[in-house]
């Protein structure tokens, strides 16, 4: 990581499907803590679903506080299309906001085809997409640094 002080993130989590979330957010938390990234409990902001994380992403993001945002969910697909409506407007959505900010808000929301899967990507044999969306927040704003010159950051 750079030179260019301490880095602290917002993380906007799901309960929906809990019992993944839980593990993307243990693995956003360990990557945070193995790159020097702050982020304390106050920084962790649960909501009901996927379909809120943008409004709340968009929030954190215009707070002069947080750098980056992360954002952790799972979505699993069912037997309606509910699921395609989700992804895709929780997909969209956060990349409005980032856009919109300036600021990184990494997706890491699971779309899967069931919980095996899920589980799989979130500390399981595929690894843990939560720890990976802190590494990508961490790389982006680096690069963002090195766009804007020395001595900024994004």
């Amino acid at each position: 990581m750079s030179d260019g002080g301490t880095i602290r993130l917002a993380i906007v989590v799901s309960r929906f499907n809990r019992a993944v979330t839980d593990n993307l957010l243990e693995g956003a938390m360990q990557a945070a803590a193995k790159y020097g990234v702050v982020v304390d409990d106050d920084d962790v902001f649960p909501v009901p679903g996927a379909f809120e994380l943008p409004l709340v992403a968009l929030a954190a993001a215009r707070c002069p506080q947080y750098h980056a945002v992360v954002c952790l969910g799972a979505v699993i697909r069912g037997e309606t299309p509910h699921f395609d409506y989700v992804c895709e407007q929780a997909a969209s959505g956060i990349r409005d906001a980032s856009l919109s900010t300036g600021k990184p808000i990494a997706f890491g929301v699971l779309t899967t085809d069931d919980l095996p899967q899920a589980l799989a990507r979130a500390g399981g044999a595929v690894g843990n997409k939560g720890y990976e969306a802190v590494v990508t927040a961490v790389e982006t704003l680096e690069v963002l640094s090195r766009l804007q010159g020395p001595g900024t950051r994004a």
